[in-house]
């Protein structure tokens, strides 16, 4: 099988429809509310329009969750609040319905689908249809070897598109992405910095589960050696990915770029996606036309990931928990500015 170049998404990749979003903003400027009056549901709105290509806007009715879990090896140097090898505790807390992003979405009526990229536990341990597509066991420790091989990249990357074509094949009209991993923070805040050309106390955040100072120095100190492997294949996303990546995170970043490919907009949650989102970008100048960032989450890298793609939170509650949550909670503000959009009544003097 031939080897992925991302760079071939800059050619399958179109912007959203730019004269069905000036459509949008005609219609709006016609709505009985007046222009202005409802604040950034009139951006979320024309942005849906144009990822959908119609006006009116469809309101969004089948969301879904699409959550990638994986474990980091450097999470054994103490960087991570949860033990090395854990992220399978995290897996099951959401298929239990007991985590806060499970919670939301039986509130808020969207499907969760996990994906086992990469966890460091027997395949037993989980349902069929969460492990039985797993790339590896766990990655390398980032610090001092690759955590993926050019192979196991490659079928990572491919992971993430076909789990992208089969939601956008089953009528998913909105994806809410997050992660499952642990150690996954510190890869993703290595990327950023290599991509950004920043020092690692730039990125280094204390995590979903919040870290103690000495922790954050060991964190500090991983990404710092990370760079110094990153940096030699900047040039090479591909190779990146293998490099100071994981399973999760490449397969993230393929999910990401098909979606784009099949117009399937997505709300983006936090570091993680956030530095896979850049990886992509560097593939595909166009793909973060389709994405939207759900929440701020306090981490400095996702900030500097989303200030290099120009996306601005929708939300910023202080929210830290990861796993998707973030990204979930900003799903209602997209479907309220859908249903304002859509039916809300024209003003009798402007109507045709």
């Amino acid at each position: 099988m031939t080897r992925l170049n991302l760079d071939d998404f800059s050619d399958l990749i179109e912007r959203p429809d730019a004269g069905v979003r000036r459509d949008a903003e005609e219609r709006r400027e016609r709505l009985a509310v007046p222009p202005g009056a409802l604040g950034r549901l009139d951006e979320l709105a024309e942005w849906l329009a144009a990822a959908q290509g119609r006006v009116p806007v469809t309101p969004v009715a089948r969301p879904r969750v699409v959550l990638f879990a994986g474990d980091h090896g450097v999470a054994s140097l103490g960087v991570s609040a949860g033990p090395a090898g854990g992220a399978h505790e995290l897996v099951r807390g959401v298929l239990d319905g007991g985590a806060p992003v499970a919670v939301l979405a039986r509130q808020l009526g969207a499907g969760v689908r996990i994906v086992d990229a990469g966890l460091d536990c027997d395949p037993e341990l989980l349902p069929e249809e969460v492990s039985a597509r797993r790339v590896r066991r766990g990655c390398g420790r980032i610090d001092v070897e690759d955590a993926l091989t050019a192979e196991e990249v490659d079928a990572a990357l491919r992971l993430g598109m076909a789990v992208a074509d089969e939601e956008a094949d089953s009528g998913t009209d909105l994806v809410v992405l997050g992660d499952l991993s642990v150690g996954g923070t510190t890869a993703a805040a290595t990327l950023v910095a290599a991509l950004c050309g920043t020092d690692a106390s730039v990125v280094t955040g204390r995590g979903g589960r919040p870290i103690d100072d000495l922790a954050w120095m060991r964190k500090c100190g991983a990404i710092r050696d990370a760079l110094r492997r990153a940096r030699p294949v900047l040039g090479d996303q591909v190779a990146l990915l293998a490099a100071v990546g994981g399973a999760d995170l490449a397969a993230i970043t393929g999910f990401l770029l098909q979606s784009a490919v099949r117009r399937t907009p997505v709300i983006l949650d936090g570091v993680v996606s956030a530095a896979c989102a850049l990886v992509a970008q560097r593939a595909a100048f166009r793909s973060p036309d389709w994405w939207l960032a759900g929440a701020a989450s306090g981490e400095p890298g996702q900030a500097k990931a989303l200030d290099r793609m120009a996306l601005n939170p929708l939300l910023d509650h202080g929210v830290t928990v990861g796993e998707g949550t973030g990204a979930l909670l900003a799903l209602p503000l997209v479907q309220a500015a859908a249903a304002l959009a859509a039916e809300l009544p024209v003003r009798e003097a402007a109507a045709e």
